[in-house]
């Protein structure tokens, strides 16, 4: 596999070749899910809930963002490694984005980052990509504006909400972003936006019409049963593996059954004997 970069994305597109995303937020998986040919590793925001056990994405800050993101990169070989820009480390002024987009970028490795939002933070993206650092968009949910929706709630439903999120996604495209994630969208219409873009659209709950596909990796491999969102596939249940090997190991442990003689280490007698 080749290195994945900003303009493999707009390849992928012009090629009609679907793109593979999925999160990663330490060094093990990031170097797992590399080895296994994901185009792709996001370090969401999303490691609130995942990695922080908050209940949003709200009270994740750089600094978590930036030790996470260099986690996954020293993991990676080839795939892109986007990071997200958390909760008000854009949004107060374009100089701030700058800075803080510059950090993930110095600081902590990544290719690219990605944005929440369309017309009310355009400025800031047109500042993050004047100062040569690729962006990814993100339209439709936005989880960041959980509070504005009142909920995590499919967007762009009614005709006007369509039509600005198709106008946004137009936006997005014309400043200089390079893909755009469409999440929680209706099929049809992440689909409409799809074929109106040569930048890719990359869908988590937005159907098969877009150009890539991301989702959680905890929710791909079952590893959360408090909660599996409608538009995410388990491939695995890997909850119940890993219950069932940290059980046997509590049992062993506790009857001695381990550790065995072979995970043992050796010292001669001798020496022991002259210890008492």
């Amino acid at each position: 596999m080749s290195k994945v970069t900003a303009m493999t994305f707009i390849e992928r597109k012009k090629n009609h070749e679907k793109i593979t995303v999925l999160t990663a937020y330490d060094y093990s998986m990031a170097k797992l899910l590399d080895e296994n040919g994901v185009d792709c590793l996001l370090v969401g925001d999303s490691l609130g809930m995942t990695m922080l056990g908050y209940e949003d994405t709200l009270a994740v800050t750089m600094d978590d963002m930036i030790h996470h993101t260099k986690a996954v990169k020293r993991g990676v070989k080839n795939a892109l490694v986007v990071a997200d820009m958390p909760f008000l480390s854009y949004h107060i002024s374009d100089e701030g984005a700058v800075i803080n987009a510059g950090r993930f970028i110095k600081e902590a490795g990544a290719h690219a980052v990605k944005l929440e939002g369309g017309y009310q933070v355009k400025s800031k993206i047109e500042a993050i990509i004047a100062a040569q650092i690729p962006v990814m968009g993100h339209l439709g949910l936005t989880p960041q504006s959980v509070n504005m929706f009142g909920g995590f709630k499919v967007q762009g439903k009614t005709e006007q909400q369509a039509r600005k999120l198709i106008d946004e996604a137009k936006m997005l495209e014309e400043i200089g972003c390079f893909a755009i994630v469409l999440e929680c969208v209706p099929e049809k219409l992440a689909r409409l936006v799809s074929e109106q873009l040569s930048i890719p659209t990359i869908g988590i709950g937005a159907g098969a019409g877009c150009d890539g596909q991301v989702l959680v990796i905890q929710d791909l491999l079952g590893m959360n049963k408090d909660f599996v969102p409608k538009f995410v596939k388990t491939y695995a249940d890997l909850s119940s593996v890993i219950g069932s090997a940290v059980k046997a190991y509590c049992e062993e442990v506790k009857t001695g059954a381990f550790p065995e003689e072979k995970h043992t280490f050796k010292i001669d007698d001798e020496i022991i004997n002259k210890l008492y």
